[in-house]
């Protein structure tokens, strides 16, 4: 069994902090340590030269769609668009230069748009004609539509694409895509998790998200990336949560099994109103989708099965039933079977410090999205106008979930919001609202350590570079390094060298670069 030696750079290893070699048989970590030590150790090794880069841990990614990721790749990423017209010009634009099929188009938001206003049919209608055109807003909870795809799904030209509404409007955009274009866009969404240091990714399917042909093909796609999936599918008996985990291959039923929307589309499930919206608006508190009562049927199907359940949630009503409907699912097997099942909890945005406490005693897993409060947190934020100043300030509180207890996992809601791990890591050391942050030690464990776990995977060394771990790591090429400890003016990203905890790069001038992903001992991406 051929052994190869990683040598001359830093590896990030809590078996050795000072560590500058590691080497690999198997697949696995044999040994940390020095460079001359290794070479003395492994004289016949394959020898590969680290020329002063960082290994660390190779990522994971918590909460992803994965053919949506990639059909942003592949098609029309509005995420750039700078106002309502820009929106509009990128879509006849791309319409012309792919005169074919379906317009398929993600990602624009509004909130930081001049006028606020998003687009709609008739605007749709003039930049497309005929053609069926779906452009999901940036967090996938409402969307515009051309009149020809209403008409497809049976919705009326003046509905709005909310709820039932819009996952109607993209069944239907989503059966006109191709065999082709579905597995391209899979293939360069995997891609590009592998350039970005990421090993595996936890697939968020579900009924109204990509469908179940969707994750079938994406379970039988080839690709070296590892797809954790999850079935966000509501169950009523043990007997049906067993069934559907056998017919969908699917980790549990969890992730996007939705309790509310998003705060963007004002469909996240609030106590109070919205507010930047009028008392008459016909939904002043946004959307509940599943009341008390229906999650802990699901909660209490799963536990009994013991599978893993979770759900979408972002509102503070929503946080709040799914706390109560957790109650009883405690109450009725205890503590120690709920913990044991790993329930998850999507994006949680808003808790109090009694939810926080409740859900770290239960061993709840908070899958989360970091990048979410860098693009929209502060005092002037989409947050802040949804919500007011002081509700958006509690939102994302990372710092108060860990100090409870509650195992952290981070991701990035792919395509929502950019894969790139660093960019979660940084976001989490950087929160805008004071006292909500936490170190990057912390945030790293999130990104690495806490998706394996938050996935099932509970060996004490998978997400870290130890001997015996599974070599899954990624070489980076990184400008500098911090090893001082905290200070009032600047967030640093390493802890007191004095601690023996591994240094981290310094991520205040530009992000590191990947050179190479490797997982399980077999090349990924470079």
């Amino acid at each position: 069994m051929n052994t190869t030696l990683l040598r001359g750079g830093r590896i990030h290893s809590p078996a050795m902090p000072d560590a500058t070699a590691m080497a690999v048989r198997g697949g696995v970590v044999a040994w940390v340590g020095s460079d001359d030590v290794g070479r003395a150790q492994f004289p016949d090794a394959d020898v590969a030269d680290l020329d002063g880069a960082f290994v660390a841990p190779a990522f994971v990614d918590s909460h992803v769609h994965t053919t949506a990721t990639g059909l942003t790749l592949t098609g029309l990423d509005l995420r750039a668009a700078t106002s309502r017209r820009h929106c509009l010009a990128m879509l006849a634009e791309f319409a012309a230069d792919h005169p074919d099929g379906v317009l398929w188009g993600h990602g624009w938001d509004e909130s930081g748009w001049p006028d606020q206003t998003p687009p709609d049919t008739a605007d749709i209608d003039a930049a497309v004609g005929s053609r069926p055109a779906y452009l999901a807003r940036v967090d996938v909870h409402s969307a515009a539509a051309s009149t020809s795809l209403r008409r497809a799904a049976g919705v009326t030209d003046t509905e709005p694409l909310i709820a039932d509404a819009h996952h109607r409007v993209r069944r239907a955009a989503r059966e006109q895509l191709t065999a082709t274009q579905r597995a391209q866009a899979r293939q360069a969404a995997l891609d590009a998790a592998a350039a970005a240091g990421i090993v595996a990714v936890h697939e968020c399917a579900g009924p109204e998200i990509g469908g179940l042909d969707d994750w079938l093909e994406l379970r039988t796609h080839d690709h070296g990336v590892e797809i954790v999936g999850y079935w966000g599918e509501h169950v009523g008996t043990a007997a049906a949560a067993r069934e559907l985990i056998e017919a969908t291959g699917a980790r549990g039923l969890a992730g996007d099994l939705f309790v509310d929307g998003a705060l963007g589309s004002r469909t996240a499930w609030l106590r109070d109103p919205y507010a930047d919206i009028g008392a008459d608006c016909p939904a002043p508190t946004g959307n509940a989708y599943l009341d008390v009562d229906a999650i802990a049927t699901h909660l209490n199907a799963c536990t009994e099965a013991g599978v893993t359940a979770g759900f979408h949630v972002i509102g503070d009503a929503a946080t709040a039933a799914v706390v109560a409907a957790l109650q009883i699912a405690v109450d009725r097997f205890g503590v120690a079977a709920v913990a044991r099942c790993g329930h998850r909890l999507e994006h949680l945005e808003m808790v109090t410090d009694d939810q926080a406490a409740l859900l770290g005693s239960w061993g709840v897993v908070a899958s989360m999205q970091p990048a979410f409060d860098a693009l929209w947190g502060g005092p002037d934020g989409m947050y802040a106008r949804r919500l007011g100043v002081t509700r958006a300030a509690g939102l994302n509180p990372f710092a108060l979930l860990a100090s409870q207890g509650v195992p952290l996992a981070f991701g990035s809601d792919s395509p929502v919001t950019d894969m790139n791990p660093w960019h979660a890591v940084r976001a989490a050391t950087a929160h805008r609202t004071p006292g909500s942050a936490i170190s990057a030690r912390a945030a790293f464990a999130a990104a690495t350590r806490g998706a394996w776990r938050a996935g099932g995977v509970r060996d004490g060394v998978t997400g870290t570079l130890v001997p015996g771990a599974p070599a899954s790591y990624a070489v980076w090429e990184a400008d500098d390094f911090e090893v001082s400890a905290p200070t009032d003016a600047v967030q640093r990203w390493s802890t007191d060298p004095r601690s023996r905890v591994p240094v981290l790069p310094a991520l205040t001038d530009g992000l590191p670069r990947c050179r190479q992903t490797v997982h399980r001992g077999a090349v990924l991406h470079g």
